[in-house]
């Protein structure tokens, strides 16, 4: 049986998403992520400023489909998240606490990242109740403001 040396570690490669797709930068390069005491944790693709104008590019475009989903729909969206955040929760604190920060820190991190994105979604469809108003006016036309989404996307032609 030959004798066993020590291997060098396999980092993982984070790609980049840009609309909807998970891609190596442009430019093919790639740059180590590191911690405190400079240990690489994973390898992630460097974006190029090509690469930069295409994740703009599908962000402008999925506004349109976004602001086109109901109020509930993107509070489910929001919540779906919050759902995957949690049946990952001991990987994630993990890979926080990997990074530069203790156990008990990287707990509060996930959890709090968990609770924002659980509130977020409660108020989806509460902003125009809130934000929103009837503004006088001094003629017989009814004048309403009403808040517009922005950001994300929905559905399959998201951009």
């Amino acid at each position: 049986m030959p004798k066993q040396t020590t291997r060098l570690p396999v980092q993982k490669i984070y790609k980049l998403f840009i609309g909807g797709k998970f891609a190596r930068g442009e430019s093919g390069r790639i740059i180590a992520a590191r911690d405190g005491e400079d240990k690489v944790l994973a390898n992630y693709s460097r974006a190029s400023r090509k690469d930069f104008r295409d994740a703009v590019r599908a962000g402008r475009n999925a506004v349109a489909s976004w602001t086109k989903c109901s109020a509930y729909l993107r509070g489910q969206i929001l919540y779906r998240a919050a759902e995957m955040l949690e049946t990952r929760r001991r990987e994630l604190e993990s890979e926080v606490s990997r990074v530069d920060s203790s156990p008990a820190r990287a707990r509060r991190e996930v959890a709090a990242a968990i609770d924002r994105l659980v509130y977020y979604a409660g108020w989806t469809d509460k902003f125009s109740q809130v934000l929103g108003s009837v503004n006088p006016v001094a003629t017989s036309h009814f004048n309403f403001t009403i808040p517009e989404p922005t950001g994300g996307g929905c559905g399959a032609d998201a951009g």
